[in-house]
Parts: structure tokens; sequence; C-alpha cells
């Protein structure tokens, strides 16, 4: 009996049994290596979109100390909005101006080509032509000269005994106000009472 279980145990071989391989193998070998990349890869994605709707959801409000590239290209495309803004308010102005000019010329212009005018209503008229000549030449006078002082954009407004400056500037110091004024004068005459100066 025992010569018969040596004989087994000899020549017949007790079979191992096979290693199973784990959970994680078996679903990886049944899902396969392409698809597990393609759903991590998804999940991800689905993980940075959360975090970026929970950073940046209420009304697109960024963290504290956030300066990233939207903001930067915000604030140059509003700096850009309101310069244009700005120099069109300036060309809109002198516009505005010359039109009030040409009008006016063009009225005492036609009374002086009246035959039927009286002499004395031309000879006053003739006085209206020289003196918006000369308030156009002391207006472009002081637009230069202000300019030159270092503001990028003047309109001067000349009416009787009275001036407005109107000057592109953040902010005015009390010594720029001076020179505005002392240019006004030394081009007109007219002291710093009758001067207004706008700040646009």
């Amino acid at each position: 009996m025992k010569e018969e279980l040596n004989e087994l145990t000899t020549t017949e071989e007790i079979p191992q049994e096979e290693k199973k391989p784990g959970k994680f193998r078996r679903m990886m070998a049944k899902f396969g290596r392409r698809n597990a990349i393609i759903t991590a890869s998804v999940l991800l994605i689905a993980v940075a979109v959360l975090v970026n709707w929970l950073l940046f959801a209420n009304g697109n409000k960024k963290p504290a100390g956030y300066q990233g590239y939207d903001t930067q290209e915000e604030n140059k495309e509003n700096e850009q909005t309101e310069k244009t803004t700005t120099d069109a308010y300036f060309s809109a102005t002198q516009v505005s101006r010359q039109r009030a000019r040409d009008e006016a010329l063009e009225v005492l212009q036609s009374v002086v080509d009246n035959a039927e005018a009286a002499e004395e209503t031309k000879n006053e008229a003739l006085t209206g032509i020289a003196t918006i000549a000369d308030e156009i030449r002391k207006e472009a006078d002081m637009e230069s000269l202000i300019t030159a002082k270092g503001f990028e954009q003047c309109v001067a407004v000349l009416n009787g005994d009275s001036v407005s400056i109107i000057v592109k500037a953040d902010d005015l110091q009390p010594s720029q106000i001076a020179q505005i004024n002392e240019i006004v004068y030394s081009s007109t005459g007219i002291v710093p009472a009758g001067v207004t100066i706008i700040r646009k």
C-alpha cells in the first residue's frame, strides 16, 4: 500500500493551482488598456471643468489676487475705448466750433455781398468777419501753446471776454492751471476770472 502511494506521488505530479489574476488585472484585460487611458483622460477633464466652475462661478468672479490674461485684455480694451471716446469728444468739439463759425461767416458774407444792404450794415458785417478771423487765430495760438506744455489734446473756445479751455488730462496740478491762465492772458488779454478750464 505504501509502495503504491509512493508510486503515485513520484509518477504523478499533483497539479498546482493556477494563479488567478487579480480583479484589477482581469478588469484591465476585459476592458482594454486603450479604453482605460481614454476613460482616465475624460475623468481628468471632468474634474478640471468642475474645479474651474467652482472657482469662477457666480458672475465670473475671480479669486482674490487673480490677474489673468482675460483681465489684462479687458483693461486694455477699456483703456482703448476710453481713449477713443475722449479723442472723439475733442474731434466733435472742434468740428462743432468750426461749423458754427462757418455758418456765422456765411451769414456775414451774404450781408456784405448784398447790393441792397446799407453801407453801415456792410461795415458791421465786415467787422464781424474780422472778429471771427481774429478769434480763430487766437484759439489756434492757445491750442498750440497749451499742447506744447505737454497736454495731448486741447480745444480753446473764445467767446468775447471769456474763454473755455478743454484739455485732455487725468489731473491738473496748480502749476499747470497757472501755465494755461498765463497762455490765455498773453494770447487774448483775458484774466483768469474769465477762463474756464475743463479737464476731459
